[in-house]
């Protein structure tokens, strides 16, 4: 009996390793830093300094639970039916209880609290929008229904809870990724080109006039000379200071983990927003590129899945999930390095908080089912390895 011959590692699958090992090394890097960022106030407080990294990592768990259960249990189709409603709906409710008893932090109404359990619902919000536009995408693509009933859903569906969430939130970053995403989504399932240069158009107008119309979000120009905030760099230009400092301390391989300087109460949200400021400056400019590097090596993978995929909708969502992800972690660090004015969103896998690191993990969930789908089925491999040919003489 002859040998049987291994099989070749198919390019999907290549990339869904590729894609796992970015996403783990992420995750440590992230306990790292949320530990090293949050140990030595707790420690000052004569609290436990794991307390914080220990939270993070029972988040982690959670997710990661729960994008195994998507990626192995769940076929992607299902997503283009009931199950998109259901999440829909769910996180519908929950932005509607932030609404009303929602909690506010900082200025925004953005936290809801479920007994001791606080959570940032836009966070998943933004999964259940770009899910349910991958449906309604999948649907106009194929025939289920026209232009015109696809743009009267996008305008309910999508275009009235984000704008709902950006009023009553005020949340701009949110709103920006949620954007990001849905035209990533658009895009790849084919619509015309003129309705995605008009919704360009009318998202930028909303972005300019929510800018200039509101104080503090025109106050956030003040990246491009945080020195000239009115208060001698001590007033809205202070945090971006701060972050430059550290980035700066840094160097090129930094200064070491856990020696940061700047997280000692001198640069605010140091383990959320602001986490990348602290990365650079332990990690230096070696570590923070490979963050990056990371970054790029996440979107690489996942468009591959994308372009691999068995059909539109599993492209749809390969593809827009993770350029809605790894725009969310360069808007971070845009804000770090003074690209962006500050938006208030957390560095994917790294920032210390549950809802975003468990939304951050379904996402790669949802990525790994389409390249689950796509892979050979091993049991039809066998049986044709096993097939064998009789030839009368």
């Amino acid at each position: 009996m002859a040998r049987r011959q291994p099989k070749p590692i198919t390019e999907s699958k290549v990339a869904s390793i590729l894609l796992i090992a970015a996403v783990f090394a992420l995750v440590v890097i992230g306990l790292v830093m949320v530990f090293s960022a949050t140990s030595a106030d707790l420690s000052a407080a004569a609290k436990n300094p794991y307390r914080d990294v220990l939270g993070q990592a029972v988040y982690v768990a959670i997710g990661t639970v729960a994008a195994i259960v998507i990626w192995q249990l769940i076929p992607y189709h299902a997503w283009a039916g009931q199950l998109t409603w259901m999440f829909w709906g769910f996180c519908m409710v929950l932005l509607v209880l932030t609404f009303f008893v929602g909690t506010e932090v900082n200025g925004a109404k953005r936290w809801l609290y479920i007994g001791p359990v606080g959570m940032q619902p836009s966070e998943f919000i933004k999964v259940a929008l770009i899910l349910m536009t991958i449906r309604i995408a999948h649907r106009f693509r194929i025939g289920e229904i026209d232009f015109r009933m696809a743009f009267i859903e996008l305008l309910f569906l999508i275009a009235v809870p984000l704008a709902f969430m950006y009023v009553t939130q005020s949340d701009m970053g949110t709103t920006l990724i949620c954007a990001v995403g849905i035209f990533a989504v658009l895009w790849i399932g084919g619509f015309p080109a003129w309705s995605l240069v008009a919704i360009v158009a009318v998202g930028l107008l909303a972005v300019i006039g929510g800018t200039l119309g509101s104080g503090y979000r025109s106050n956030r120009f003040v990246y491009l000379d945080p020195w000239n905030d009115g208060e001698g760099g001590l007033g809205s230009g202070y945090n971006i200071i701060r972050s430059y400092f550290a980035l700066a301390e840094g160097g090129l391989f930094g200064v070491g983990i856990g020696n940061s300087h700047e997280k000692y109460q001198y640069l605010f949200a140091s383990d959320s927003d602001f986490i990348f400021a602290v990365l650079g400056e332990e990690m230096g400019l070696v570590g923070a590129l490979f963050v990056i590097g990371l970054f790029l090596l996440f979107l690489f993978a996942s468009l591959r899945i994308s372009q691999g995929a068995l059909d539109n909708l599993g492209a749809m969502i390969a593809g827009g999930c993770a350029i809605m992800l790894v725009f969310q972690a360069f808007l971070n660090i845009g804000c770090a390095i003074g690209v962006f004015p500050t938006t208030g969103k957390p560095l994917p896998f790294i920032s210390s908080g549950g809802t975003s690191v468990i939304s951050s993990l379904l996402i790669v969930g949802l990525i790994l089912s389409v390249q689950h789908a796509s892979a050979p089925d091993p049991a039809f491999d066998r049986a044709r390895d096993d097939l064998r040919v009789i030839r009368n003489r």
